[in-house]
């Protein structure tokens, strides 16, 4: 036991101490336990939220949602446009890409900025949940809700900790192009019905994610048969977790808009 205790402490010090030392001063970047004790807040929030709130009337959120949501695209926008300039301008590779580690405008202020910024958006999401809560949208915060906010929010922890660039920049532009949709949707669905009629195209909006997480799945699977500098480690990773995102989002798809479907037929 105090074998491995000891262990533990020395793997902890030697991966808070071997990060990028551009982005470790940088909020809630060098050490994992804010970022943890954010998710273990956010746990509870989803386990005892809809508790608290099982006799109590839904808070009406309505002016805030649509604020919260356009803020989500402006930070989305953003955020597209600065992975998409600054890998134009520094010339990146789209097919193999190491990470820039250099303290030059675009590598540190720009790419390495930005990424910083996409990891805290992923903070920022985790609000999603406590609306859904406080709303009593109960049926929203799903196993797969739950699963994307939460894991996104320590990939990308580790992602600025240790790789803020490089092959990463596809992922962060592409998720961000796809969110400037999303929560538009989730801004225009908040108006109400009158709105709502007009949101056909929902279905099309999970059509999306999945087509970026395949373009993400055949991205980082390149580069593992592939000679790049880039660590394998990350790659097989984000290989590994974005087949998840996809059985999971497929699983969805299915049960929202085949198998609905289906039983209305019948």
């Amino acid at each position: 036991m105090a074998l491995a205790w000891k262990n533990t402490q020395e793997f902890y010090y030697w991966a808070i101490e071997n990060g990028d030392p551009r982005t470790d001063p940088w909020p809630l970047v060098y050490s994992p336990v804010p970022v943890i004790l954010i998710f273990i807040l956010y746990l509870i929030i989803v386990a005892v939220g809809p508790r608290i709130m099982q006799q109590r009337k839904p808070v009406r959120l309505k002016g805030f949602l649509v604020i919260y949501n356009l803020s989500v695209v402006l930070l989305s926008v953003y955020m597209f446009y600065e992975f998409l300039m600054t890998s134009l301008l520094a010339n990146y590779s789209y097919l193999c890409q190491p990470v820039d580690y250099s303290w030059s405008d675009l590598g540190m202020r720009q790419m390495a900025g930005v990424c910083w910024w996409f990891f805290f958006s992923k903070v920022i999401e985790l609000l999603d949940t406590v609306f859904f809560i406080l709303r009593k949208k109960n049926d929203q915060v799903t196993f797969l809700h739950v699963y994307h906010h939460g894991t996104m929010l320590f990939n990308w922890w580790a992602g600025v900790k240790y790789v803020p660039g490089g092959q990463a920049f596809f992922i962060g532009m592409v998720n961000s192009f796809v969110h400037i949709f999303v929560y538009l949707y989730y801004g225009l669905a908040s108006l109400g019905p009158k709105v709502q009629s007009y949101l056909w195209w929902k279905r099309y909006l999970t059509l999306l994610q999945l087509f970026q997480f395949m373009a993400i799945a055949v991205h980082s699977s390149y580069n593992l048969f592939s000679e790049c500098q880039f660590p394998d480690g990350f790659n097989l990773a984000v290989f590994i977790y974005i087949l998840s995102l996809i059985v999971l989002f497929l699983n969805f798809y299915y049960r929202t808009y085949i198998r609905k479907k289906q039983k209305k037929t019948d």
